[in-house]
């Protein structure tokens, strides 16, 4: 069967991560949600997004195909539903369509014509940024049990400190000496190739992809996700780095969200509380407003490839989209829109000649092009978010 991811209705409030990907390639746990439906599907998929994307994203299509909304983390009980759909059946959860079955091209599928099919168990369902952080610690401690069931773990250094032993699992070649790891809490997950530097303290539950670095003596409560070839130092709370990514200096991260190729100067720190501890509301690009999130912890969304300067501070709930570039003192404003550059004292717009000679620079010192698709994408992104750019002027 031919399995194919589609965005879904959540595809824009899940911006400004999606400017620059399909829903299914975001990260949340361990592996991004492409990556989960492909193990237990054991099968590879394709994607329905939008078109600016698709070059890089293609669809790929057959006679049968099994569309799945991307926003829906799978778990085996939905896997094998979803595998066992017939033509023009759908399964649903509550009013969300989670997948239907079809031998129609898109733009034939008339719906009124399926079986509706429910499944009503519990189940993972990213409609929002925040729920990338705050549903982060089902999320790892799913993909902790999908990917370490049946293995053993390589062993742990003995100069390391360590409680709960059988919820930590190491991958082959990762590093680690003299740390303190705490699973009480929820399971430590060190990928492959993966450091973590002398001195540091992690709380599960946490994700340590392949290639990332816990920089000397960080600090680190869970549940957090550090992504493949990401750094991270200092103190880090409850926050998801989707991969590439640079905090490798002292300040705070909590309750945040932070894309590809970013970088977080030294001495970066955001606010995730407010001082009258009221609810937080965050940047809406759908209704362009801010909406309110329900949460009382907020803190940092950040596109790819933003970068900021050291001693940055960002205030409770701040947005910032693709290829920022923030710097200065004092907070700059809670939403700042894409190839925005400046800060507190204000913005101009950050052109893609001199945004993409920084993006090249830094894609090439991890042995990675940045290609004429990346390119055309991040135009793409800059003359989508035109609209917004004039308000930060």
């Amino acid at each position: 069967m031919n399995y194919i991811l589609f965005d879904g209705p959540a595809r824009t409030q899940l911006l400004p991560f999606t400017f620059t990907r399909p829903v299914a390639d975001i990260r949340i746990g361990i592996l991004t949600i492409r990556e989960k439906w492909e193990r237990y599907l054991d099968a590879t998929t394709s994607t329905v997004t939008e078109d600016y994307l698709s070059e890089k994203f293609p669809m790929i299509e057959m006679e049968e195909n099994i569309m799945i909304n991307a926003s829906f983390i799978p778990n085996l009980k939905l896997a094998e539903l979803v595998m066992d759909l017939k033509e023009n059946q759908a399964l649903f959860h509550g009013d969300h369509m989670v997948a239907f079955s079809t031998k129609d091209t898109q733009d034939d599928i008339d719906f009124t014509t399926y079986e509706h099919l429910d499944y009503n168990e519990e189940t993972l369902y990213i409609e929002h940024t925040w729920d990338i952080f705050s549903k982060n610690d089902l999320a790892i401690r799913a993909d902790f049990e999908l990917l370490t069931e049946g293995r053993k773990s390589q062993p742990i250094p003995s100069s390391n400190n360590v409680l709960d032993t059988h919820q930590i699992f190491i991958e082959e070649g990762a590093k680690l000496e003299f740390t303190t790891l705490n699973a009480t809490s929820g399971p430590i997950y060190i990928g492959k190739d993966a450091e973590v530097m002398e001195g540091s303290i992690i709380r599960g539950p946490f994700a340590l992809c392949d290639h990332a670095t816990v920089k000397l003596g960080a600090k680190i409560y869970g549940p957090t996700t550090v992504g493949p070839h990401s750094k991270v130092g200092g103190e880090v709370n409850n926050s998801v780095i989707f991969g590439y990514s640079n905090k490798g200096h002292d300040g705070f991260l909590g309750n945040a969200v932070i894309g590809e190729w970013c970088n977080l100067g030294a001495d970066t720190n955001n606010s995730n509380l407010k001082n009258n501890y009221a609810e937080v509301k965050l940047w809406s690009y759908q209704t362009e407003n801010f909406a309110k999130t329900g949460l009382q912890f907020c803190g940092l969304m950040m596109g790819d490839h933003s970068k900021c300067g050291i001693n940055t501070m960002f205030n409770t709930g701040t947005v910032v989209g693709v290829s920022a570039n923030i710097f200065g003192s004092g907070f700059p404003r809670n939403f700042i829109p894409s190839f925005s550059w400046g800060g507190y004292s204000g913005f101009s717009t950050y052109l893609t000649k001199k945004a993409f000679e920084v993006a090249e620079v830094v894609m090439k010192r991890r042995d990675i092009d940045f290609s004429e698709i990346d390119k055309n994408i991040l135009e793409a992104v800059f003359d989508l978010t035109k609209k917004w750019r004039k308000d930060a002027s």
